[in-house]
């Protein structure tokens, strides 16, 4: 496996590919994702990488022509979650459901190729595929609006049972039965 290519950016704001040894747009690095290509933007200057920043501008640029991606409602939620204690799980979150809509859209291309030479329906692979693809987001909602109970040092007891005492010597029952065995100890201690 080669080394990703390494693009660095020079003070006057030019990009210097060092695999081809020449300047390079911001359309170049823009080719380079759609083409898969490995590599780092460098600052030349601090030699800090500054790939995420230029990601983001190309970002930036692609909303602004054309149709845009992000709606102001998405960018706003976004911005929202800067700060926030749940912003890691954010970031993750967004990047795994890119990913699923990633794999979806390569599993919906293979199997359009293959309907299509098999003279099948293909409103009908779509309707299947949307079917999926909300069983999925179902799962994937699901799954976050469950309660996060910390495992490191103390465990927490489900919140359907309440708690039980180490000391109690009598063993976990329903309230009711608790109380009729109480009662019955107290009339054999009394009797």
């Amino acid at each position: 496996m080669s080394e990703p290519r390494v693009i660095k950016k020079y003070p006057n704001r030019r990009l210097y590919d060092t695999a081809i040894s020449s300047y390079i747009t911001l359309e170049d690095v823009k080719q380079l994702v759609l083409e898969r290509a490995e590599f780092h933007v460098i600052d030349a200057r601090t030699n800090t990488d500054i790939t995420r920043g230029i990601l983001l501008q190309i970002i930036s640029e692609q909303e602004e022509q054309g149709t845009p991606i992000f709606t102001t409602d998405v960018l706003a939620h976004i911005i929202r979650f800067y700060g926030d204690t749940l912003q890691g799980m954010m970031g993750n979150y967004l990047e795994k459901s890119l990913q699923a809509f990633v794999d979806q859209q390569h599993l919906f291309r293979e199997q359009m190729r293959s309907f299509m030479g098999m003279g099948k329906n293909p409103l009908a692979m779509m309707t299947e595929l949307v079917e999926h693809n909300l069983s999925l987001w179902k799962s994937v909602n699901e799954r976050l609006q469950k309660p996060y109970f910390p495992l490191a040092g103390s465990e927490v007891a489900p919140a359907s049972q309440p708690a039980t005492q180490t000391n109690d010597p009598l063993p976990p029952t329903t309230a009711p039965d608790r109380a009729e065995k109480e009662r019955k100890g107290r009339k054999d201690r009394e009797g």
